[in-house]
């Protein structure tokens, strides 16, 4: 058997011309090989389940874009029509088609990509079959009443600067929390570790405390109880950094403590052999790595951070601290509409959305430095 690696392809080629899917380190040399190692039957269900999909996704987006999105009577009329309901029940039979195609083949197939590419199809098959019954069960209600309540795109002229103003609030009062929350939580980690009772237990006292009661109840308590029991002269925008902060600081103590525990041991014993204290240990040689593996989960807990945000709208704020949901509800206040709610989603989606997209790519180059690399 033949050993040779494709030169600036990244494939290694196995005895007659087959390629390893394991050293194809690029998206076109898998698609290339996912291609290559099709059936007839399973590329043609695969197809079937993609058309099927995207004729119900992006045909209907077409048709709403030609259509027109506002006045709402134009959204109405789209979904109504006759274009819409011939492509709804066009996308329909074609993914009951790759459903039944592909379950009733994979079996058969030859290879693991034909197989694969059969079972792609029929989930295809069963997102548009699934889509489809949730849209023509929302065209059998009253469409034009859903339509001018929260798709009336036409009520939100005029407010673009205050949701722009609010999604900058958002940013400003996550990001502030949550270095306040990185700094508690490595403290209450490093404290939540020690071997010493006296000093563990207040950590885990406060830590559980932190994660057994909701937020909402932590910034009323905060706020009405505390500040404005006791007459403190603190902004309602200040205390909402500042729970949001000892609220982060609780679960983030939790993701250092984990990060921590993972470095292997032997890592804290050669630096105290040195001669470091335990401090100086945990300092120079165990939390610089243990960073390295938390920053994808205290990542993920700031897009959480981002969405409870939303909770201060209870506190009160200025006009020019209001975050995105407290601009919706007071936009809705104003309208009596409910399509200020859809932007404030909107608005919050397009915050989070390069959020997450940035922690799954972190994550994916962080393991790759993590994971050792086998012969």
């Amino acid at each position: 058997m033949s050993d040779q690696r494709g030169e600036g392809t990244g494939t290694l080629v196995l005895g007659e011309g087959r390629a390893d899917p394991g050293y194809l380190s690029t998206r076109r040399a898998r698609a290339a090989y996912w291609f290559r190692e099709q059936a007839p039957i399973s590329l043609v269900v695969a197809i079937i389940g993609a058309v099927s999909l995207f004729l119900e996704l992006v045909g209907s987006s077409i048709l709403l874009a030609i259509g027109g999105l506002t006045p709402y009577e134009s959204i109405v009329e789209t979904w109504q029509s006759g274009t819409q309901k011939s492509l709804l029940w066009i996308a329909l039979v074609m993914g009951i088609a790759a459903v039944i195609a592909g379950v009733a083949t994979y079996r058969r197939m030859p290879t693991k990509a034909a197989r694969e590419g059969a079972i792609a199809g029929a989930v295809l098959g069963i997102q548009t079959v699934v889509l489809a019954g949730i849209y023509i069960w929302f065209l059998g209600g009253d469409v034009e009443i859903f339509a001018r309540n929260f798709v009336k795109f036409d009520v939100l002229s005029g407010f673009t600067g205050q949701f722009v103003n609010g999604a900058k609030n958002t940013l400003i009062l996550a990001l502030s929390a949550q270095v306040l929350g990185i700094a508690l939580g490595l403290m209450l980690s490093l404290l939540a570790l020690s071997k010493r009772s006296v000093t563990r237990a207040p950590a885990r006292v406060y830590i559980n405390f932190i994660r057994g009661t909701p937020l909402l109840w932590q910034l009323q308590f905060g706020f009405y109880g505390i500040v404005l029991g006791l007459q403190f002269n603190v902004s309602p925008y200040q205390v909402a950094i500042l729970i949001l902060g000892l609220n982060a600081g609780g679960y983030t103590a939790e993701i250092f403590r984990a990060g921590i525990q993972s470095i292997e041991r032997s890592q804290l014993e050669a630096a105290r052999s040195l001669g470091m204290s335990y401090f100086q240990s945990m300092r120079y040689a165990v939390i610089p790595q243990a960073v390295r593996r938390v920053i994808p989960p205290l990542m993920n807990e700031f897009v959480i951070l981002i969405k409870d945000t939303s909770l201060v709208a209870l506190l009160g704020l200025t006009l020019n601290e209001r975050e995105l949901m407290t601009v919706g509800r007071d936009i809705y206040a104003e309208t009596f509409n409910a399509t200020p709610f859809l932007a404030t989603a909107a608005g919050y989606l397009i915050v989070t959305l390069p959020m997450i997209r940035f922690v799954t790519w972190l994550e994916t180059k962080l393991r790759s430095g993590l994971v050792g690399v086998g012969a």
